[in-house]
C-alpha cells in the first residue's frame, strides 16, 4: 500500500509517551516534592526544573534514571498553565531510553508523580477518566455512545471495554492494570459495562467494526488504527472477574501495544524538545557537547579562511592583469555603464502611439502636396459674344 506523503512518524521503539491532567491545587509543588523524594531515595539520578517565561509559559521538569542493566532513561514533563480560573493543569510526558523500551521497566510517570489511589494528576485530559482504574460506563445510552466513540479515536491511551456477564463481587473489582506490566499501567483506560449494557456498548462501537463479546472484552482501535489491527484479533471471548489473572486480555493489550502506531503531533514536538533542548547533562555529556561546539566552530572558521584566501587570490590576479594591460600600453576597458532606466510600459505605449500618429500625419500631408502638384491647370472659360 502506498504511503501518504503526509503520514506521521510512528512511535520509536525507545520512546514512551503519555499525557494527563492534574485537577488539584499546587501541581508544581507536588512535582518538586516528589522529585526531591525520588532523588533522596535513589530512584532517580537527578532532576532539573526549567522555569516558565514570557515566550515559554510551560514549566518543564527533566529527570534522569537508570533501569534494567544500567540503561539510561531521560524523561521530560511539561506542565501547562491553568486554564481560565480553574485549577486544572494539563501535563505531557515523553521519555526515551538508550535501548528499545522494556515493559518490565518502571513507568516514567513514577519518575515525577507520587503514586496513590486518589492521585490528583491521574486523569485523561480528553475524557476525565482515570487510567489504570475501573471506569464504569454512564447509565444514559447517548452518553455511552459519546464516550466510547471518543475513546475509540484516542491516539494517546489504550482503551479496553470489559463486559460483566454478571455483577461481580469484591474479587471482580480488581483493575486490569493490576495484572499489566509496569510500563503499561498508566497508559490503559479500562471501561466496565454492566450486564444490561451489552447491546448499547456494541451499538456505540458499530462504526469501528468492534464487538465486545458477552462476558468478554475488546481493545479499541484508536485513530488512526494501527496498520495490523484486526478487531477480532483483539477481542477476548471470556473474562472471569473472580480475582484471577485475565491472561488472554493481558496478552491482547500487550500485543496491541507492540503494533506500530502513529506518534501524536504533541508527542512529536515534545520528543524533539527532549532530544534537542535537553539541559540535565552529566559531566561527560557536557564535555562531549563542548567538544562538538569546538569542532563546529573550527569547521566554520576553516570555511571562512578558505573563502578569504580565494578572494585574496582573485584580487591578486585582477591586479596582475591590470598591470599587464598598463605595461602593454593598452587602456583598461572602461567599466560597464549601468543600464538606463526602462520606460514604464504605459508611457512606452503612449510614445509609440504618438509616433504612429505623427508618422501618419506626415504621410497624409505629403500625399496631399503631391496631389496638388500633379493636378492640371483649369482651361479658360469661353466668353459669350452675344
Amino acid at each position: 500500500m502506498p504511503i501518504s506523503a503526509t503520514a506521521r512518524p510512528t512511535v520509536p521503539p525507545t520512546v514512551w509517551a503519555t499525557r494527563g491532567r492534574h485537577v488539584g491545587e499546587r501541581a508544581e509543588e507536588t512535582l518538586r516534592r516528589g522529585l526531591f523524594a525520588l532523588k533522596d531515595a535513589g530512584r532517580i539520578d537527578d532532576f532539573l526544573e526549567l522555569p516558565a517565561d514570557d515566550t515559554k509559559p510551560d514549566l518543564v521538569f527533566e529527570s534522569r534514571t537508570r533501569v534494567g542493566d544500567g540503561v539510561t532513561v531521560r524523561a521530560r514533563l511539561t506542565l501547562a498553565p491553568a486554564k481560565g480560573k480553574g485549577r486544572e493543569r494539563d501535563w505531557l510526558l515523553v521519555a526515551e531510553a538508550e535501548q528499545p523500551w522494556d515493559r518490565s521497566w518502571p513507568s516514567p510517570v513514577t519518575l515525577f508523580w507520587p503514586s496513590g489511589p486518589d492521585a490528583a494528576w491521574n486523569h485523561d485530559p480528553a475524557s476525565g477518566l482515570r487510567p489504570g482504574e475501573i471506569n464504569p460506563l454512564p447509565e444514559d445510552d447517548k452518553d455511552v455512545r459519546r464516550r466510547l466513540r471518543d475513546c475509540a479515536r484516542d491516539p494517546w491511551y489504550i482503551h479496553v471495554v470489559v463486559h460483566e456477564a454478571m455483577t461481580p463481587d469484591e474479587r471482580g473489582h480488581v483493575p486490569l492494570a493490576h495484572w499489566l506490566p509496569p510500563g503499561l499501567r498508566h497508559r490503559v483506560v479500562e471501561h466496565r459495562a454492566t450486564p444490561q449494557q451489552a447491546r448499547v456498548t456494541n451499538w456505540a462501537l458499530r462504526e469501528f467494526d468492534v464487538e465486545v463479546p458477552r462476558g468478554g472484552a475488546a481493545v479499541l482501535p484508536g485513530r488512526p488504527a494501527p496498520e495490523r489491527y484486526e478487531p477480532d484479533a483483539f477481542a477476548v471471548r471470556a473474562v472471569f472477574l473472580d480475582g484471577t489473572e485475565p491472561a488472554d486480555l493481558v496478552d491482547a493489550v500487550v500485543r496491541y501495544d507492540a503494533l506500530p502506531r502513529e506518534l501524536p503531533e504533541q508527542a512529536a514536538q515534545a520528543l524533539t524538545a527532549l532530544r534537542e533542548d535537553w539541559h540535565l547533562l552529566t559531566l561527560a555529556e557536557e564535555l562531549e557537547r563542548e567538544r562538538a561546539l569546538v569542532a563546529m566552530y573550527a569547521e566554520a572558521l576553516d570555511a571562512m579562511t578558505k573563502s578569504r584566501d580565494l578572494y585574496r587570490e582573485a584580487a591578486e590576479r585582477a591586479h596582475e592583469a591590470l598591470a599587464a594591460y598598463r605595461e602593454a600600453g593598452i587602456a583598461a576597458p572602461p567599466p560597464a555603464q549601468p543600464p538606463g532606466p526602462r520606460t514604464p510600459a504605459p508611457f512606452q505605449h503612449l510614445t509609440r502611439t504618438l509616433e504612429r500618429l505623427k508618422a501618419g500625419g506626415s504621410r497624409r500631408a505629403r500625399s496631399a502636396q503631391e496631389d496638388t502638384d500633379a493636378a492640371p491647370e483649369p482651361e479658360p472659360t469661353p466668353s459669350d459674344d452675344r
